[in-house]
């Protein structure tokens, strides 16, 4: 009897722990439920907040380009070039005087695109600001003569821009198109440095090993290690920018290193990175992967 009442006692305590485990489960699914819950919300916000942001920069862009347009065609039809049948019968101090009221047009257009300068007692000094998406960047100048023949007084051009090319092309017949391809090789310079410093710097947890890159930053190699449950797999990338106007790699490879390189999935990832890579700018990439781990945004390719 004394025995049949003790597994009683124990049978009793077994069933009640096993109840409470079962609780505890349950809350703990709840909970988990709850934090889910809760982040797909604030993802949600995050999203619609970041698209409302996203449509008033569309539309701001939209307004600058119409009022470069609207410029540059007010310069085009007061202030045209000086035609040599125009300077017949000039004096050189007259024709001194239409250049300079010719540049202060010319900055009043470009103000809006970047360019901005003031004149100065030997011509003009022309300052370029780089930006890449809402970051404002670095800051160069060129120190222009005007006179016959143009020529460049001083600049902080960096030497690997190919300032001297461009101003044998351009310089002497399209001062603006001189200027206007300055502006594009500075910028995307600019844009290409910003992507491999935040790299190196927000995202560094991902490399493996030293970002290589060379001065104009027009070829980038990495390896990065990428964890998807108990796997993890390094990757190394090299991306190349022919195009020194771009900000965005024409030429992207993505290569899979060691034994687990031959499992389907990961060929499937692989290529998923080399999309990814040559249609968003390189921080936006390894945000997405902080963000998903290697569920990756694929809505980004698109």
């Amino acid at each position: 009897m004394l025995m049949t009442r003790t597994h009683l006692l124990r049978f009793s305590f077994f069933c009640r722990m096993g109840v409470l485990a079962h609780l505890e489960r349950l809350e703990a699914q709840v909970t988990e439920s709850r934090t889910k819950s809760a982040e797909r919300q604030r993802a949600r916000a995050e999203g619609r907040a970041l698209g409302a942001r996203i449509q008033k920069l569309r539309r701001l862009r939209d307004e600058l380009r119409a009022e470069v347009q609207w410029r540059r065609a007010s310069v085009k039809a007061s202030t045209a070039s000086v035609q040599p049948d125009q300077t017949a019968g000039m004096s050189e101090q007259d024709v001194l005087e239409r250049r300079w009221e010719h540049a202060k047009a010319m900055l009043q257009a470009y103000r809006f695109t970047g360019l901005s300068g003031r004149l100065t007692s030997h011509g003009v000094c022309v300052r370029i600001s780089t930006a890449f998406e809402e970051h404002l960047l670095e800051s160069y100048f060129v120190d222009l003569v005007i006179q016959k023949p143009l020529r460049i007084l001083r600049h902080s051009v960096p030497v690997f821009i190919p300032l001297e090319k461009m101003a044998a092309q351009h310089l002497q017949s399209d001062i603006r198109h001189f200027l206007f391809s300055l502006c594009e090789h500075l910028n995307a310079y600019a844009g290409r440095k910003f992507q491999a410093d935040r790299l190196q710097g927000d995202f560094a947890a991902f490399l493996t090993g030293p970002l290589r890159r060379n001065a104009l930053c027009s070829l980038l190699s990495f390896t990065y290690r990428v964890d998807s449950g108990a796997q993890s797999v390094t990757f190394s990338a090299r991306l190349l920018y022919e195009d020194l106007t771009v900000t965005l790699p024409t030429r992207v490879t993505v290569a899979c290193e060691g034994t687990e390189a031959l499992s389907c999935s990961w060929e499937h990832q692989r290529a998923s990175h080399e999309t990814l890579f040559s249609t968003k700018p390189l921080h936006q990439v390894f945000a997405s992967f902080a963000r998903k781990g290697e569920k990756l945004d694929m809505s980004l390719i698109s």
